[in-house]
């Protein structure tokens, strides 16, 4: 089989380092990859958007499966996109534009989980012309106050404030200022749901669906969860205080209802949905669905999957995916994120990294980086994701955090309490 992988991130070397494991790979291309990819297939200098080079890339060297890593290319429609191509005949694993909309506008997700009886949190959805009826929302709620810009903001468009002033002060910056740009044009505020976060994924095929490995990240940069939020910090797969009874809350009361509602809806939906889940009293409720695999998840669920992952998606692709086993390695996997100095905000790029070699006890996926030759230098605000197995997560922890004391670049960070909260 034919697979070419679209992305560049840590979660796309850990798609690519499981699906090159499968024993019905012939080749694999990944476009444009990194510098960790590379190891595995082929980098292919195109962008994930760019869906006529993509188009052309298919037919030259005969793409069976294309496997979409990252949110845009599914919400700006790639999957319609080759189904309305007659010269081409590929499977696109992700869904298509209506159906990606569960994570390209926050509105239509609360609308829909209203729609079917889904747990989540009270909220309403306001425009610049709505500004005022915004406020006397706000002013409804109690402290901590949750805005959310509707559309895609990079992982940037959430806030959570403390201060009534303040919230309504952000209100008018996200919607009149234009703070995120478009994707702030409508803003959901929502009541704030006080518990412990966690993360849930499944593929399904539209009809049937597998539960993965569930997961807990760690978004925020500065220790003890504080600071401005990132694109996660690290993550631990099994989530403790997940209990098969809580477990079985949310594949009864979300994930059941959610493959429905699609299906009643006439909502086709193929590839990956994650399920961003607090605990609120031992009751799961959503916080946001996206329409692929999160990261750096990722790269702790993919090591606990003992399935192979192409012969999942060949059933996703067949609408077969029920005849499929999906089976956990019963070992814990922990991930740390190392960043480079200044993430979130302004950082440099283009930094030798040193020790990857030395790495025995762990995986080593790659975020940003570049290959210079035989040189991996630093290409991304998050650079790599260390991933270790062990008995519990405490074990697979201090293998991780062993591990990155020997790889070092110029002004490399990483948080040094990941999955201590839970411990």
């Amino acid at each position: 089989m034919k697979v070419l992988l679209l992305g560049s991130g840590g979660r796309e070397h850990a798609l690519a380092w499981k699906m090159a494991q499968s024993s019905i790979l012939e080749d694999l291309f990944i476009a444009p990859g990194n510098a960790g990819t590379r190891k595995h297939g082929q980098n292919v200098n195109l962008s994930p958007n760019d869906f006529e080079g993509i188009k052309t890339f298919v037919k030259e060297k005969n793409i069976d499966i294309i496997v979409v890593g990252p949110e845009d290319p599914l919400v700006n429609g790639i999957a319609d996109f080759f189904e309305n191509q007659e010269d081409v005949d590929v499977a696109v694993i992700g869904p298509k534009k209506e159906a990606a909309l569960l994570e390209g506008s926050k509105d239509f997700a609360k609308e829909f989980m209203k729609r079917h009886n889904i747990p989540t949190a009270k909220y309403q959805t306001f425009t610049k012309d709505t500004i005022e009826d915004g406020y006397s929302f706000l002013e409804s709620l109690k402290a901590p106050y949750v805005l959310k810009a509707d559309g895609l903001a990079a992982g940037k468009g959430v806030l959570i404030i403390d201060n009534l002033s303040e919230a309504k002060r952000e209100l008018k910056s996200m919607l009149a200022d234009a703070k995120f740009g478009d994707a702030s044009s409508r803003v959901v505020i929502e009541e704030f749901l006080d518990g412990i976060e966690l993360s849930c994924f499944v593929i399904t095929d539209g009809d049937s669906y597998k539960i993965l490995p569930e997961a807990k990240d760690y978004k925020r940069i500065g220790e003890g969860d504080k600071g401005l939020n990132t694109g996660g910090m690290g993550a631990i797969s099994p989530v403790p205080f997940a209990s098969p009874t809580f477990l079985d809350k949310i594949e009864n009361q979300i994930i059941i209802p959610t493959i429905k509602g699609l299906k009643n809806d006439g909502i086709e939906y193929n590839g990956f949905i994650f399920f961003g889940l607090i605990n609120v009293k031992n009751e799961p409720y959503v916080i946001e669905y996206n329409c692929r695999l999160g990261d750096p998840e990722t790269e702790v669920v993919l090591p606990r999957l003992k399935s192979d992952l192409l012969d999942l998606f060949e059933g996703v692709a067949s609408k077969t995916l029920s005849e499929r086993d999906v089976v956990f390695n019963d070992k814990s996997a922990a991930t740390v994120m190392m960043v480079s100095g200044g993430y979130p905000e302004k950082y440099e790029r283009g930094k030798q990294i040193y020790g990857l070699n030395e790495i025995t006890d762990s995986i080593v996926f790659h975020a940003g980086t570049i290959a210079d030759g035989p040189v991996v230098k630093t290409n991304g605000g998050r650079v790599l994701a260390v991933t270790s197995y062990g008995k519990n997560v405490e074990d697979a922890l201090n293998k991780s955090y062993n591990s990155i004391q020997k790889i070092s670049f110029e002004g490399a960070y990483y948080r040094k309490d990941i999955g201590f909260d839970v411990l």
